[in-house]
């Protein structure tokens, strides 16, 4: 039996290859891809800003099992798995020999991305999500979907979901707290969906006024359009009005622009918490002009978040199963491609022409 990916063969450049199958060895799974997402991280490795080249890309999927490896029978939540059972994977590994892996840091596995980010020529080909075919390795955690979830919602739900349930988790958010979103994009959006059903009382700010208006769709109570508060110092005065106080207890930083960095940190209050997620590239040019005395002066902690501990993936997938039709999930995602036109997506994902787009590796072009 044959499959197809779709790997990354230069900068901005993906090219279809056709493999045999092989069957899966021990601990391993196979899937069969229903439906996998394009997430921004796939965007900056196409655009070849990202550590990983020249592999299948593609990392947010769901698929059905076609054959299990010797010594599976469950998945990590100890619920029995068979044939055509829906799987999502936590989406990097935990080798358990690393540094991170041996203090139990699972999320900052030194070699994480040794699977997903090979050659496609390699064995066993199939180490992407942008492909008919997917094998989850013997040291990548997996769990059952629930049935009620849809596949789209499915296929993100292993990563930028599962990356805010764990930093909702790491700051310690309660019921009652002032939360400040930096940006109202996909991960600002779970934020406030999860923040929502925590109790917290949710601040968004953005500049683009629809995605302010499906921010109070997910649950925010108050948003601030950076086009009507258009300097730093009105929004600080803005979210001081609402709080009623220094600032908010907790601000998450989800837009991904250095310059939030220094913003952020003015609008945390007296012993709060700044979260920073959005910002992963490494590079000098994408810096912020920071004041140390608003950490020092307010006693601010700082937490930066990457990937999630794997059992937040099941966490994230209960919630989910109680929640996904209280919010708008399923309208996340606003086109669907073949995998024949994986380049044509990302193209459109990177030039904006699309927010959110589904890769269906069995749909026809």
């Amino acid at each position: 039996m044959k499959g197809k990916v779709a790997a990354m063969t230069d900068t901005k450049e993906m090219t279809i290859k056709e493999f045999d199958i092989p069957s899966p060895e021990k601990g391993q799974v196979l899937l069969e891809i229903t439906k996998a997402n394009i997430c921004g991280s796939d965007v900056h490795m196409w655009e070849g800003k990202h550590v990983l080249k020249d592999h299948v890309l593609g990392h947010e999927m769901v698929g059905e099992i076609v054959e299990l490896g010797e010594g599976v029978s469950t998945d990590y939540a100890g619920e029995k798995v068979e044939i055509g059972d829906r799987i999502v994977p936590v989406y990097y590994l935990t080798c358990q020999r690393c540094e991170a892996c041996l203090n139990g840091n699972f999320n900052l596995c030194k070699n994480g991305s040794d699977f997903m980010g090979q050659n496609a020529d390699l064995h066993p080909h199939f180490t992407g999500g942008f492909a008919t075919h997917y094998f989850i390795h013997p040291n990548q955690y997996f769990y059952k979907v629930p049935d009620n979830i849809p596949d789209n919602v499915a296929a993100g739900s292993n990563c930028g979901i599962s990356q805010i349930m764990y930093a909702m988790d790491q700051s310690n958010l309660k019921a009652n707290d002032f939360l400040v979103i930096q940006g109202a994009g996909g991960l600002g959006l779970f934020a406030t969906a999860i923040a929502h059903t925590m109790g917290a009382n949710i601040i968004m700010i953005d500049g683009v006024e629809t995605r302010l208006v499906d921010a109070k769709r997910f649950g925010a109570n108050y948003t601030i359009n950076m086009n009507e508060y258009q300097s730093v110092d009105s929004r600080i005065k803005r979210v001081q009005e609402i709080t009623g106080q220094s600032g908010a207890n907790i601000v998450l930083e989800v837009a991904g622009i250095p310059q939030a960095f220094d913003e952020g940190l003015r609008l945390v209050g007296l012993g709060g918490t700044y979260i920073e997620l959005g910002n992963v590239l490494v590079d000098e040019s994408l810096n912020a002009n920071i004041v140390p005395g608003f950490i020092t002066r307010k006693c601010v902690t700082i937490k930066g978040i990457l990937r999630y501990q794997p059992w937040y993936l099941h966490k994230t997938l209960k919630f989910l199963e109680k929640y996904h039709d209280k919010f708008p999930f399923n309208e996340l995602t606003d086109r669907t491609y073949s995998l024949d036109e994986t380049q044509i997506s990302l193209e459109k994902a990177h030039s904006k022409e699309i927010a959110r787009a589904v890769i269906e590796p069995n749909k026809s072009s």
